[in-house]
């Protein structure tokens, strides 16, 4: 998340395998995790993900995640709102 945060999309080269798999976003590998994050800085450029709560257990790590941001640029298609958001998720 710190690389997100960051934008630096070359330290993801490091983080996020080859083989990545995203079910519910339905990504493939680094290309697509780059070309989702670089869709969400273009509509979301202030994104901000903040790790609430971490658990590594063995080849698992869950994850609680609060997302926000401001829609002021293009995304999939949307025009621009202004409007900010707060999206909170977890993640196996």
């Amino acid at each position: 998340m710190e690389a997100v945060n960051k934008r630096d999309l070359v330290l993801l080269d490091e983080l996020i395998s080859p083989g990545y798999v995203d079910t519910t976003l339905r990504l493939k590998g680094l290309k697509g995790f780059k070309r989702s994050v670089t869709l969400l800085y273009e509509g979301f450029p202030d994104i901000h993900v903040t790790i609430d709560d971490i658990i590594a257990e063995g080849d698992k790590v869950w994850d609680r995640v609060t997302l926000t941001a401001t829609h002021t640029g293009e995304y999939r298609g949307l025009a621009p709102t202004g409007k900010k958001i707060a999206f909170k998720g977890v993640r196996i």
